[in-house]
């Protein structure tokens, strides 16, 4: 980077923010690509943002965006060095307003700081990523992040009423609103969800609150295979249920789990089911019980119920472990959050059987079942033989395609980051790959947001 323009941002900002020996975490996020920048620039207003991008541009700098660094496809990565713009100094929740329904907040808020501000005055934030309390607003806007409660509920992009983003040039743009409704315009709102840092850097966003349900509870049933499994959670959809959340786990999860967790209270068997209602308490209760009498009869081989919140987070507890378990088997775990969908995951479960078979590495399924949103794990010894990285890659390739057969796509919450790139062209038709350039260039014409990415800046 020139002396000059680290100068000007030393002089604006200060010297104790803008740090010209990163640590190595800003070099990328839970992937495994690395790169490290040139600088880590640490604004702390909106202003401040304004002012990096417009020095970066100026100079043709790249910028890549990052919020808490917990993505899972190298989304994050610097490729080209440059900048990175971290928004953690930006982590002050402006407003939750019970009358209005709504909070706005800055970008870098995590995610469950938020949840508990909003549950203080009996209001909830749905969207609940499993990295919630490490994650940030920001980031969750970036990825369209979802969560288990997504089945009910609905996505970040739903509870989105405003954003407040930094383009390119620096400068600053609001759009959407703080009501509940606005038809005024494009929807610029749902363009920058999503968008993974490539079209402009959001600081601050106004979201939408419902009501806290007075009342929760959770079930967790075991199944002598994930078919049976399967086969139990469309019955759950068969007799008219919606619960706010509905989790699968296979074998390989739920022994790995056990091996992590040693006197938890597993199910036994060898899937395992967890579903959530929540609402009014006497709605609850009804639904409970009407839901563990469907377990039963679907085949469960134990239904355990939990009817309090600290009851319900217990049970939670067994389903927060299951990734952790799974990178201590010591195997290198290719994480990848497909969608299929509802209709195909009895399907995705055969496919992945009969891939485990065909490649030798064991295939590790659990997730948001109620979705079609299924982390299909490829786990894999020897990671760094070239020999094995080939067939893993052709394993992916054959999932990939699969998926995308069924009409299903190739990420759900993760974005594409690095680790998705070799599937875009197959994953999205070339008409639509074009509009996508043709907005990156739109808003970011000399290409300086998050490059090297999955999208491109045409030249002019």
């Amino acid at each position: 980077m020139k002396p000059a323009l680290l100068a000007r941002l030393q002089k604006r900002l200060g010297k104790s923010a803008v740090q010209t020996a990163p640590p190595p975490e800003f070099s990328g996020d839970k992937w495994f690509a690395q790169t490290r920048p040139d600088v880590v620039v640490f604004p702390s207003s909106t202003e401040e943002v304004a002012i990096v991008l417009r020095e970066a541009s100026r100079a043709g700098v790249p910028v890549t965006p990052r919020g808490a660094g917990f993505g899972y496809v190298g989304g994050c990565t610097p490729v080209h060095k440059g900048i990175v713009l971290s928004l953690d100094r930006m982590n002050r929740i402006r407003e939750i307003h019970p009358k209005d329904f709504v909070a706005v907040v800055q970008s870098g808020v995590i995610t469950g700081d938020l949840q508990a501000a909003a549950r203080k005055k009996n209001l909830l934030y749905p969207p609940d990523p499993a990295s919630l309390k490490d994650c940030s607003i920001g980031g969750n806007i970036a990825t369209n992040a979802g969560g288990p409660r997504c089945l009910k509920y609905g996505v970040t992009r739903n509870y989105i009423l405003g954003l407040e983003v930094v383009l390119a040039d620096g400068t600053i743009i609001r759009c959407g609103g703080r009501t509940h409704k606005n038809k005024t315009g494009f929807d610029l709102v749902g363009l920058f969800t999503g968008s993974e840092g490539l079209l402009g850097v959001v600081t601050e966003a106004t979201l939408r609150l419902i009501p806290l349900p007075p009342a929760r509870a959770a079930l967790s049933a075991g199944f002598s295979s994930m078919r049976a499994a399967a086969a139990a959670i469309q019955s759950v959809f068969s007799g008219g249920f919606l619960p706010a959340a509905v989790e699968v786990a296979d074998r390989f999860t739920l022994d790995a789990a056990r091996a992590f967790n040693p006197g938890a209270n597993f199910p036994p068997g060898q899937a395992q089911v967890i579903l959530e209602v929540d609402g009014q308490a006497s709605t609850v209760r009804s639904e409970a019980n009407a839901l563990e009498k469907i377990l039963h009869s679907s085949g469960a081989l134990a239904v355990a119920k939990a009817t309090t919140p600290e009851a319900c987070e217990k049970l939670w507890g067994l389903r927060r472990v299951y990734s952790q378990s799974l990178k201590a088997t010591g195997l290198k775990k290719l994480n990848e959050d497909i969608v299929v969908p509802r209709g195909r995951l009895v399907d995705l479960v055969r496919f992945a059987e009969r891939l485990q078979k065909k490649t030798g590495f064991p295939i590790a399924c659990f997730g948001h079942a109620g979705d079609g949103n299924i982390h299909t794990n490829i786990m894999v010894a020897d990671a760094e033989n070239p020999a094995v990285q080939k067939k893993s890659r052709a394993a992916l390739d054959e999932l990939f395609h699969q998926v995308l057969a069924w009409k299903g796509s190739i990420t759900g919450e993760h974005g594409i980051g690095l680790a998705k790139m070799p599937w875009w062209d197959q994953a999205v038709p070339r008409a639509t790959r074009d509009l996508h350039a043709t907005l990156k260039s739109a808003l970011d014409p000399r290409g300086i947001l998050n490059p090297g990415k999955f999208v491109a800046s045409r030249p002019r």
